[in-house]
């Protein structure tokens, strides 16, 4: 029951009662008023009948006063009482208005009658006195006859009284019984009124208000504070404290949602920020090996509850290889085939898990314990990358999305950053290579020279340079034309760069005059290697223009380190082998001395 329907039936109730109350004390006061008119009536019939039979000895004694003494004062006064009496009816008609009932009256005019009697014998003794006849005057006054009527003039006025009195007793007891009942009901009802009160005041200001509203109080200072934790009461009775307990209850779960809400707030914010610092990181890296490490310190930052590997596309070999990885993976393969990787297949986001059915990726080793998540990094719709990640707990729906939009960004960002730097690496390469033969160029060759010669001394490892210069080149632009001479200069090429592979770097210096740098390299090694390009470049069969340009042949200048001087000199050194090669008859390879390695450059 509401508190407002208890607090309206208490306050009906109170009403009720303190009515009822003073109902019962109007009535209280009306029998105490008939109470005290009982009294005061019983006071006027006593004084009315103390008058009638005082005045009946009265005049008896002035009327024997004269008859003993003559005095005829006696007889002034007894004239002047009896003419102040009343009459009979006058003195009934008082008595009646005073409540005397007709037995009281007809028992009254009967004493009025015989006191007239008495009257009457008064006046003929008093005659009789002033006759001289003072016997008959004193035996009448004072004879036995005079004294019975007189007598029962009193004895009749005393049954009156008696009768009065009675009736008045009766009806002062009547009232006072009454009274006293009313009394008693007043007080009873006060006092429940009272108790109803005190029970009021007990069960619902203490029990269902206060108590209730001291604990309410408690949670929501708790709650202002920001203290969360507090946990409402329940008070399941549908009134208002229950209102607002249930209202306390949603202003709580509002803060904890509120909360929620700062907090993934904080979390994305700090995600975001992290997501910016390495994003600058990122822009700021020169090489591949740079992004790899910004990755590696990053990433876990940024995707705590996600294990990974960002693997790189090697386009030579058409392979996925891992750069690095975080957090310990477990599943993934270290290096696959592109089509290994439903992600790289789809160009999408594949994430088999729970009961979806899926298709697992292919490098993916033995089962599949834990969900995972592969997103392809691509740039101008190639494939350049993948980011691989494990997730390793249950997460609820809600914090999935938001972390899968993290690694989403997070692959947006490293996919542009990496295509930025291959971007950079090929225009880098088109800057440090030759047009005509794909070779680098002769600003490549000084950086790579400048390079391998401080890892080779620093290390006391060897070096082996060998410079080629094509016979005769200008026999091919003259006689065919040069564009006859630029076929013959791209077939050269891409001899010298077949025969080194990974083994070391080929150049074009400039015209037909091209460089080898071979670290590693012994001068025998070196020497072999030379023979197998001077062969294979005899084998060249150049067609232009549907005609065969002829044979093609170089010579060869080779110089190593430590063998032939100083390595920075290697480049002159080999040169002047170069040089005596053309001068001895071409087609042939001649190894430099120790004397040309000290010669002046």
């Amino acid at each position: 029951m509401r508190l407002s329907t208890i607090t309206n039936w208490a306050y009906g109730a109170t009403v009720l009662l303190t009515l009822a109350s003073g109902t019962t004390m109007l009535f209280a006061s009306g029998a105490e008023q008939r109470e005290r008119a009982a009294v005061a009536q019983r006071a006027s019939f006593d004084q009315l009948t103390s008058t009638l039979e005082e005045d009946v000895y009265r005049l008896t004694e002035q009327a024997r006063g004269y008859v003993i003494s003559g005095d005829p004062s006696h007889l002034v006064v007894y004239r002047r009482e009896k003419e102040a009496l009343r009459s009979v009816e006058d003195r009934i008609r008082h008595l009646k208005d005073a409540g005397a009932n007709e037995n009281e009256l007809s028992a009254l005019r009967q004493a009025i009658q015989w006191a007239d009697a008495l009257s009457d014998e008064q006046d003929v003794a008093i005659k009789a006195a002033q006759a001289g006849d003072d016997k008959t005057a004193r035996t009448i006054l004072f004879g036995d006859e005079y004294g019975r009527e007189l007598d029962r003039v009193a004895a009749q006025v005393g049954r009156f009284q008696y009768m009065l009195d009675h009736r008045t007793d009766t009806a002062v007891q009547g009232a006072t019984d009454t009274a006293r009942q009313w009394r008693t009901m007043s007080e009873i009802m006060l006092g429940v009124t009272a108790l109803l009160f005190l029970c009021v005041l007990y069960f619902v200001l203490k029990q269902r208000i206060l108590h209730p509203v001291v604990r309410l109080s408690d949670v929501v200072t708790r709650l202002a504070a920001q203290d969360f934790a507090a946990i409402p009461p329940d008070f399941p009775q549908v009134d208002e404290i229950g209102d607002m307990a249930q209202a306390i209850r949603i202003f709580r779960e509002n803060g904890l949602e509120r909360q929620r809400l700062e907090q993934e707030r904080d979390v994305d914010r700090t995600m975001r920020d992290l997501l910016s610092r390495m994003t600058q990181r990122l822009q700021g890296c020169d090489s591949t090996a740079d992004l790899v490490e910004v990755v590696r310190r990053f990433t876990p930052e940024i995707t705590p509850d996600f294990p990974g590997r960002l693997y790189i596309h090697d386009i030579r070999r058409n392979m996925m290889l891992q750069a690095c990885d975080w957090l310990d993976p477990k599943q993934s393969r270290n290096d696959f085939p592109a089509s290994a990787c439903w992600a790289l297949r789809r160009g999408q986001v594949h994430k088999p898990r729970g009961g979806m059915v899926d298709i697992a990726c292919e490098h993916l080793e033995g089962e599949t314990a834990v969900p995972t998540i592969c997103i392809p990094l691509a740039a101008q719709g190639e494939s350049i990358g993948l980011l691989y990640f494990e997730q390793t707990r249950e997460m609820d729906a809600e914090y999935l999305d938001r972390a899968e939009k993290y690694l989403e960004m997070l692959a947006e960002n490293i996919g542009l950053a990496l295509a930025n730097l291959r971007l950079r690496d090929a225009l880098r390469e088109m800057a440090m290579a030759d047009a005509l033969t794909g070779l680098p160029n002769r600003r490549h060759f000084d950086a790579m020279f400048e390079a391998l010669v401080d890892e080779a001394e620093r290390n006391h490892a060897p070096l082996a340079c060998l410079m080629v210069d094509i016979d005769h080149f200008k026999r091919f632009n003259d006689s065919y034309g040069h564009d006859a001479g630029d076929a013959v200069l791209r077939a050269v090429g891409a001899v010298l760069g077949d025969s080194l592979r990974e083994q070391g770097f080929a150049f074009r210096l400039g015209g037909e005059e091209f460089v080898l740098l071979m670290p590693g390299f012994t001068l025998e090694q070196a020497l072999a290697r030379s023979a197998q390009i001077q062969q294979r470049i005899r084998d060249l069969r150049v067609e232009h223009r549907g005609q065969e340009l002829g044979p093609i042949t170089a010579s060869f200048g080779l110089a190593a380190w430590p063998d032939h001087g100083a390595a920075v000199r290697l480049v002159t050194t080999a040169d002047a082998a170069l040089l005596r090669a053309k001068g001895e008859g071409r087609d042939q390879i001649m190894v430099a001395t120790a004397r040309e390695g000290l010669l002046p450059g």
